[in-house]
């Protein structure tokens, strides 16, 4: 019986949504390594490497962003909380729309908890993945800024340190220089 309550739990659709976004912000934040530092391969930080490979291992389809070619820039993702659906959806065209960015992913159900004013505050939110290049930071800023109801809204960057070469130059190729 208890395997069977566990089981009907895991498979519940809020602990499906949450658990994937979950991780996505462990391997963002701490990277693979951190994850599992107890792989018997070595890994080094500045080696162009990729997960996917057949055989066991890696491969070398994905670039650090230091050792990127021409067809790359310098990227980033960036954070952006929303209080709601709709604003999620206008906000991400806007900045699309804009060339600010090349792709918002709106993730809902995000539960905030922070401190405002003196007091602790727990809302529903949804969070916005924004992948740009570093060079746009700022005017991504001000358009968050200009276009979000909240008076301080977050605006979170961190760097891109590699990826499919693909990817990054469609990124590159899409958004403003």
């Amino acid at each position: 019986m208890a395997i069977s309550t566990l089981t009907s739990i895991v498979s519940s659709s809020a602990v499906r949504r949450r658990l994937p976004i979950v991780g996505a912000f462990c391997i963002l934040s701490l990277g693979f390594h951190n994850l599992h530092s107890s792989a018997s391969l070595s890994f080094n930080p500045l080696t162009r490497l990729s997960f996917g490979s057949k055989t066991h291992g890696f491969h070398s389809s994905s670039i650090r962003m230091e050792a990127s070619n021409q067809k790359t820039v310098p990227s980033i993702v960036v954070y952006v909380t929303v209080p709601n659906k709709e604003a999620g959806k206008k906000l991400a065209a806007s900045i699309v729309k804009e060339k600010l960015a090349a792709c918002v992913n709106r993730v809902p159900g995000v539960e905030s908890v922070y401190l405002w004013q003196g007091e602790i505050q727990n809302d529903s939110e949804e969070l916005l993945i924004i992948k740009t290049r570093e060079s746009l930071l700022n005017a991504l800023t001000e358009h968050v800024k200009a276009n979000h109801e909240y008076d301080v809204p977050e605006v979170i960057a961190m760097p891109i340190m590699g990826g499919s070469i693909p990817y990054l130059e469609w990124l590159k190729n899409s958004t403003r220089d």
